[in-house]
């Protein structure tokens, strides 16, 4: 999995650092956006033909890296 998550790049110089793919200007977002809204991977790739079959997984297994976070309760503080 370490090598499919190298696929995702942070660089300040490139799309305010926000995740990308390769160091293209195409972000990750981008991609799961596209997902989302019901594209194939077939359809992406036409659309954005710099991009690999790997790149989308890799951002589906970013975006579930992610959506892992643990959350916790902190009873008894207050705001």
């Amino acid at each position: 999995m370490q090598k499919t998550l190298d696929r995702i790049t942070f660089n300040p110089q490139i799309m305010s650092g926000r995740a990308c793919i390769r160091g293209m200007r195409i972000t990750v977002s981008l991609v799961l956006s596209l997902i989302a809204n019901g594209l194939t991977t077939i359809e992406i790739l036409s659309e954005y033909p710099d991009l690999e079959p790997e790149d989308i997984r890799a951002s589906l297994l970013y975006a579930a890296f992610l959506a892992d976070e643990e959350v916790r309760s902190f009873v008894g503080m207050s705001a």
